[in-house]
């Protein structure tokens, strides 16, 4: 490679140029060179004859025949001739010669050839005698042979033969010199002689423009040019140089000139134009300038960059061949789900990014408390996850927040310019309002007292109580211990006495505080000991005197309250029959419940229905009730919204049953008895009860108004449009009201989409209490079915409360599992359009509904527990509520699908299968579907593993031999539990 290069760098860029000093053939008159001998004293000189060029021109030549005579020395002379500067002298001569074999009786003597001399002198001091005419002081140049010769018959045709060789000495430092040439016996002519040098004409080359340069003085001579960048070029790494050879050649250049910034090289590379309006170059180099990005411009020619117009923006770090860009417009469907004092964020991408993909988002948290200052930015207690700021992803789980406060979040879409522009970044907001929630952490515990078998605690309240603190929880255990044998104990104030402790041992507390809205966190683990017998026994009798004189004061005061209780008892002796049922009363009241917990009763329980509604709801005169519109119809009447303003509160917009007229007593004390059941119930998920109105018609109750109505209408309406976290944030809120109401006992009965009502934060809240047991039986609506006496929901109930009548928590956990794929499916209708009684018998045979489309796997199999037959194991709301709450802190869990979501016309899935992962091979399970005779048919078709068991299809069934319709079916519900359950196991752990 390196030869290579190097015969790349001798060869000739550009063909040479010429400057001649003499040419013979421009005489116009006689040349007139000087001759010897001289012409006149000897025939034999060289004699100056006109004659005819090639192209017939009359020339000045010089001929010579003195072919007969021996020791001929004939020289001629030219005129003196100036080098120019020239060191190198190239000399071109054309001539004839005569063949001396074509001459009759020549003599030996007879030469074909010449010789060619040169003389430097710096001033013409040449004449007929100087210098001498010989070898020296003449150099001798070199002897001139003719390629070819004329002979005889040649000048008798006319044949001219023509030689032409081009001789070259050097160097030449005077100031001129003569050339002179020399016959020896030769016949010829010498018919043109050119005198020149050469030189390396004015070239632009790399950018470069290199002057003329006259060659060096000997052939292999190179003489260095420096060159000069063309205007708007640029050296690059050393100078610029080109070499002339010998021969008036560039060669081996090196280094280059390149087009500054801002201009590009045209015209072959010999111009370095300005880049033209709208056009940049950044760097210097041979690339073209380039078109000005999207959004940016040029304020001059030869930019070297454009610049952004008004409103873009590039950071430091883009390239500026990138377009400029702006700031992204604001997100875009901001939703939020409520969680006590928690709350998730999901939004959308922008409209406009900007032109940028580097878009993330940050969150705002404002806290509007209703003072007078307005909203105040959020304390560094709030939590954000995964962060508040730079969120690349559209959602965030906001935890932490104040109960029953009111807070606007706005959420900001920032890019990598939005820190340039002079305005605050784009933002959507939204306004929600925590509910109540579990109180915060006990922070501080101390010991007041401690016995060798007791211990006296006592902590402060926590921080943030969030509501009113019903009880407290204590759990402790000795230090060698688990908490697996830990005991717990519970008291409505914050001292407790723990007694039956072992002597001298160390045990481990914690207490946590409970609201209505459940227990908060335990706190840190604290080390307390009891007293060794030693320790106590020296306590005591460090006390034995003070003990002795407060026993002896003591007896004193004993003794002085005895003689007053006789003498009040004699006075008082009647009275005391009056409160014996009060002891007897309060002695049950606090013997067998939980002090602060609150339990659901019955109204019928009531003697008098009147009396629960008395109780339990609020009556609010008519005056302060105005209805605005009938929004739906009830079993009992209409639906109306409208507006409920109480003395010194806002008004606010509630929901208005009223009875119709014409009503029974029956019919309204039904009617009524749903606001005897929902005034004992305060939970954010359980509609809330404001108020009835019943001394006046109509008879109305009033609850708050839910914007989004029910569930299963709203689910239709916006089939879809939610994230699957969203989906899942309202059936955690469903869930979470269910729990409160199972802890307070109470049996709903009637739990399915169309009785969830949802508002404008999409909080869902349970509602219509117990109406489905007081259905008449000739009621139009076909969800209820008759059953044992009374209308059932077929399709939401439990098999054991349509069969039994059983009503449980557990039967509403059922009607919970259906609620959830009415809301996974957006509202379609539970087991689509099977009779009631197709239902009831698929139920009776395991059948279960299979997964909606697009359905998380986890989510199905929560649903699938639900659907137990067995009422005992399927799970308690407080379970539903911690696992839901797990698939929301952890979204992965949701990802994994299970693949039989294909339409709504999927078979139901066949519960009855035993559960595959108890069977080790393929041939146990099929024996266990009592479908063992396709043994050899499934390991034909190398369906040997579960794995790929689970992914077969109906083809797959029919190619491997099973063509009866019935054992289709089977194979096929067997084959779509096992892959459930398969996708339930792989999906990540929640």
């Amino acid at each position: 490679h390196v030869v290579a290069w190097w015969l790349c760098c001798l060869t000739a860029l550009s063909l040479s140029s010429t400057e001649t000093l003499m040419d013979s053939t421009t005489a116009t008159a006689e040349l007139g060179w000087t001759v010897y001998p001289v012409s006149g004293s000897s025939d034999n000189s060289w004699e100056e004859v006109s004659g005819y060029d090639e192209n017939m021109n009359t020339i000045r030549t010089y001929q010579v025949c003195n072919v007969f005579d021996n020791n001929q020395n004939n020289w001629v002379r030219t005129k003196y001739i100036r080098r120019r500067g020239a060191q190198r002298i190239h000399v071109e001569m054309k001539f004839s010669v005569r063949d001396c074999s074509s001459i009759p009786n020549v003599p030996g003597s007879c030469k074909e050839t010449f010789n060619l001399y040169y003389y430097e002198s710096d001033s013409d001091t040449a004449n007929k005698v100087s210098p001498a005419w010989m070898e020296n002081p003449w150099i001798k140049v070199d002897t001139i042979a003719a390629d070819e010769s004329f002979s005889q018959v040649d000048l008798g045709g006319r044949v001219m033969k023509i030689n032409t060789e081009v001789r070259s000495f050097g160097p030449v430092s005077k100031h001129g010199f003569y050339l002179a040439f020399q016959d020896y016996g030769g016949c010829m002519s010498l018919i043109a002689v050119r005198v020149f040098y050469r030189k390396c004409a004015r070239v632009i080359q790399n950018g470069a423009v290199f002057q003329e340069t006259l060659s060096g003085a000997e052939s292999t001579s190179l003489v260095a040019s420096r060159g000069v960048c063309i205007p708007n070029g640029e050296e690059v790494d050393v100078p610029i140089k080109l070499y002339c050879n010998g021969d008036g050649e560039w060669m081996v250049p090196i280094g280059r000139c390149m087009c500054k910034a801002g201009h590009e090289a045209v015209e072959n590379g010999t111009v370095c134009r300005a880049c033209p309006s709208a056009f940049f170059k950044p760097i210097q180099g041979d690339a073209s300038c380039m078109q000005c990005p999207i959004n940016s411009r040029t304020t001059n020619e030869g930019a070297t960059n454009c610049v952004c117009r008004n409103g873009y923006y590039r950071t430091d770090s883009d390239p500026i061949q990138m377009p400029c860009t702006t700031v992204p417009s604001a997100p875009q469907n901001v939703l939020s789900i409520v969680n006590e004092t928690s709350l998730m964020l999901e939004w959308q991408h922008p409209r406009e990014s900007g032109g940028r993909e580097d878009v993330v988002f940050n969150i705002i948290c404002k806290s509007c408390g209703g003072g007078r200052g307005g909203c105040t930015r959020c304390g560094d207690n709030v939590q954000f996850v995964p962060r508040q700021l730079g969120l690349t992803e559209p959602r965030v789980y906001i935890s932490d927040l104040l109960a029953h406060t009111q807070y606007t979040f706005e959420v900001q879409a920032v890019n990598g310019v939005s820190d340039q522009s002079p305005y605050s970044p784009q933002y959507s907001s939204v306004n929600i309002t925590t509910n109540q929630a579990a109180p915060s952490t006990v922070s501080i515990m101390h010991q007041v007292s401690r016995t060798v078998d007791s211990i006296t605690l006592s902590w402060s309240q926590p921080d943030q109580p969030n509501g009113v603190i019903l009880d407290y929880e204590l759990q402790y255990y000795e230090k060698d211990q688990t908490e697996y044998n830990s005991t717990i104990i519970k008291s409505q104030t914050n001292t407790v006495v723990i007694r039956g402790l072992k002597s001298g041992a160390i045990y481990v507390f914690l207490v946590r505080a409970r609201t209505v809205a459940g227990f908060g966190r335990y706190s840190g683990k604290l080390y307390f000991q009891t007293m060794t017998e030693e320790e106590y026994n020296t306590s005591i009798q460090e006390k034995l005197p003070l003990i002795i004189g407060s026993a002896a004061a003591g007896l004193v005061f004993l003794i002085a309250v005895v003689v007053i209780v006789i003498v009040c008892n004699r006075r008082r002796g009647f009275e005391r029959a009056d409160s014996e049922y009060t002891d007897k009363l309060q002695h049950y009241t606090s013997g067998h419940m939980t002090p602060g917990m609150k339990i659901y009763i019955d109204p019928f329980t009531y003697e008098d229905p009147n009396e629960a509604v008395r109780e339990f709801a609020k009556e609010i005169d008519t005056s302060c009730v105005k209805i605005e519109q009938v929004i739906g119809a009830g079993e009992f009447g209409e639906v109306c919204s409208g507006n409920l303003r109480l003395p010194g509160k806002r008004e606010m917009f509630v929901a208005i049953k009223t009875l119709k007229s014409g009503y029974t007593e029956k019919q309204r004390r039904d009617f009524l008895s749903e606001a005897s059941i929902m005034g004992q119930f305060d939970h954010p998920n359980v509609i809330h009860l404001e108020g009835v109105v019943t001394k006046s018609a109509p008879v109305m109750i009033i609850t708050e108004f839910m914007e989004n109505g029910s569930l299963d209408s709203f689910l239709r309406q916006n089939d879809g449009q939610f994230t699957v976290i969203q989906l899942v944030g309202m059936l955690r809120g469903i869930a979470s009201g269910m729990k409160y109401l199972a802890d307070m006992n109470y049996v709903h009965r009637d739990l399915a989409a169309r009785n969830i009502l949802v508002n404008s934060n999409l909080v869902c809240k349970v509602s219509d209490f117990g109406l489905s047991r007081f259905l008449e039986d000739d009621t139009s609506d076909p969800t209820y079915t008759s059953a044992l006496g009374g209308k059932i929901p077929i399709r939401w109930t439990a098999p054991e409360a349509i069969q039994y009548r059983k009503f449980t928590s557990a039967s509403d956990v059922w009607s919970y599992g259906i609620v959830m794929w009415e809301v996974m499916s957006y509202g379609e209708r539970p087991y689509w359009d099977m009779t009631n009684q197709d239902v009831i018998n698929a139920i009776e045979q395991d059948y279960r509904l299979p997964p909606p489309m697009d359905c998380p796997s986890a989510l199905h199999q929560l649903m699938l527990d639900c659907w137990q037959k067995d009422r005992n194991n399927r799970p308690k709301f407080s379970q539903i509520v911690n696992n839901l709450d797990k698939m929301i802190r952890n979204p992965n869990s949701l990802k994994a699908m299970t693949p039989l979501s294909s339409g709504v016309h999927l078979p139901l899935l066949d519960r009855s299968v035993p559960d595959f992962s108890s069977f080790s091979t393929v041939d146990e399970w099929l024996d266990a579907i009592k479908m063992g005779q396709y043994k050899d048919n499934f390991a034909n078709a190398d369906f040997a593993s579960f794995d790929v068991v689970s992914q077969m299809t109906m083809d797959d069934i029919l190619s491997v031999g099973v063509t009866l319709a019935g054992h289709q079916k089977k194979i096929l519900n067997s084959v779509q539990m096992m892959r459930a359950s398969i996708n339930q196991i792989q999906s990540v752990e929640v």
